[in-house]
Order: structure tokens, then sequence, then C-alpha cells
């Protein structure tokens, strides 16, 4: 039981940090289907910090310098999203799509190439963070807590905060909703989107490199996340763009996620005599079918998806 409420909390961490990413750029206006991408970028960013860094670092030099590179590589990596819908209009939706392939294609070149260089003998797209992970982790009796657990608090807490409480995430709301209306009194549209755009790609690599620390000591980066940006997707909606509900249904679905891991572990499951595959799939099944029938009452910013026209009334 303890085992499927640590694997519930850390894969609803990832969620929860995706989607809130996700949050912040569709309430300034710009469609974040690329998750999935920043998050295998924020991934890499953060897997390669812990591979070069010396196993003397302190633990928290070691989780602050990881995160930030998971944030650096996941901001920059969002910038093509940015530049590409806010300042030449492209279509959103095929901008995240290529997004999402090259992010794990270019990952995947670029490990085997390290290792590569480094033995002839190894190519694959494998990185090894065994010792460095450890840093993450604080044994509470038999419960493990991953720092990354706070840091998805943290980042609850601020978002809410920030979105409904401060004049910029008024502002950012007003230019998913109305940006003419937004710049009308003098608020800068395109600057928001981009803030929006890059706050969604900080979040979105900070999630990826907890997604790829979550059970296991080395990442093959063939693999991605898993689909894990586009269920991040599917929180988003189910949680009505709202963080607190957001963060609901991150419990929700990182609970279905965790069975897949734990299920071996309950006598009752056990005996259902269910393949784990279908365990691993409940997920997904289930965002399918929650976004089946809550679809249609959802209410996105009215603007979201819609290229910003200074000129347009």
């Amino acid at each position: 039981m303890i085992l499927l409420l640590q694997y519930t909390l850390i894969f609803a961490s990832v969620l929860l940090l995706v989607a809130l990413g996700g949050c912040f750029s569709e309430h300034s206006g710009v469609i974040n289907i690329g998750l999935e991408g920043i998050m295998v970028m924020g991934a890499l960013g953060g897997a390669l910090m812990m591979k070069f860094l010396p196993e003397s670092t302190p633990a928290f030099g070691m989780i602050l310098l990881v995160v930030l590179a998971s944030i650096v590589l996941g901001v920059l990596y969002s910038l093509l999203l940015a530049v590409a819908a806010i300042n030449f209009k492209a279509d959103q939706t095929l901008v995240g799509t290529a997004m999402n392939l090259l992010g794990t294609a270019a990952a995947t070149v670029l490990v085997k190439a390290m290792n590569t260089a480094e033995s002839v003998d190894n190519v694959s797209s494998t990185i090894q963070y065994i010792n460095a992970k450890k840093a993450f982790i604080v044994n509470i009796g038999s419960f493990e807590f991953n720092w990354f657990m706070l840091l998805a608090i943290l980042a609850l807490v601020g978002s809410y905060v920030s979105l409904y409480k401060t004049r910029f995430g008024l502002r950012l709301m007003a230019c998913g909703e109305h940006p003419q209306a937004a710049d009308s009194v003098g608020i800068n549209v395109y600057k928001m989107r981009y803030a929006g755009v890059l706050i969604s790609g900080m979040l979105g690599g900070l999630g990826g490199i907890v997604y790829i620390t979550a059970g296991v000591s080395e990442w093959k980066f063939e693999n991605g996340v898993a689909g894990f940006g586009f269920l991040a997707l599917a929180v988003m909606i189910f949680g009505q763009w709202k963080p607190t509900r957001i963060a609901l249904a991150a419990l929700l679905f990182g609970f279905f996620r965790a069975l897949g891991n734990v299920y071996t572990g309950f006598d009752l499951l056990k005996a259902l005599n269910i393949p784990g595959s279908v365990y691993n799939m409940l997920p997904y099944i289930i965002s399918l079918v929650v976004l089946a029938f809550t679809s249609k009452k959802s209410r996105a910013p009215k603007a979201e998806g819609i290229p910003y026209d200074k000129g347009q009334r």
C-alpha cells in the first residue's frame, strides 16, 4: 500500500507539473501540444547533468543544478513553439506535433553520439544516473520521499497565486480570452504569450526529469516519455484549466498509472489474472473515457490557438 502511495504521488507530480505548464501556455492563448517533446528535452538536460556532475557534489547542489538544467533546456526548446506560433503565426498544433517527433529523435541521436564517443562498442541511447539519483530520495521508514514531490506542491501554490492573485496572471488570462481588448488597455500580447509558452517549457522540462527518475536509475531516450505529455493535456482539460482541479485530476490519473507498477503486490489484483500491460494502459483508457464525457462542458480560453493579429477587432 505504501508503494502504491509512493508511485501515485510521484506520477501525480509529473502530471501536475506538465499540466500546469500547459495551463499557462493556453491561458496566454497558445496551444502547447509539444509538451511531450519538451519533457524529453528537459529529461535530457537533467540526465546529462546527473551523469557529468562529480559524485562528491552535495545533495542540495545536485538537486539545484539538475533542476536548473532541466528548466533551461525545456525553456530553450519551447522557444521553437513561441517563435513559430507568435512571430510567424504558424499552426500551433502542427508545430507542437513536430516538436514531439523532433524531441525524442534529437535526444536519441545526441545520447548515442555521446556514448559512441566514450566507447565504440556503446551505441545505446541510455544515460545512467545510479548514484546521482540518491540525492533526490529521503527514506521515511519504508516510504521514499522524493524532493520533486515538494517541488510539485510549490509549483501548484505558485501557479494558483500567480494566475489569480497577481497582475501578471490576470493579464496573461486576458490575452487568452480577448487579446484585442487586452491590447487596447496597453498589455503587450506578444510578450505575455511568450511568457506563457516559456513557463510551460520550464514546468514541462522539470516534469521530464521527474518522470525518468520516478522508478529507474537509467533512461533509454528512444522510449521518450511514454505519452505522459499527452496525458498531462488530458489532466489539464479534465481540470478545466484551473490549478486546484488540475491537482485533483493529476492524483486520479497518477493513481491509475501507479497500479501498473505495483499490481503484483496486491493479491486481489493478481487474482484477477489481468496482464500487467492492461494496468499500464489504464490511465490512457481513463483519459479517453473522461474526455468523452466531459469535453462538451469544457471551457477553454476563448482565444487559444488563434494567432494574434493586432489589426483585427
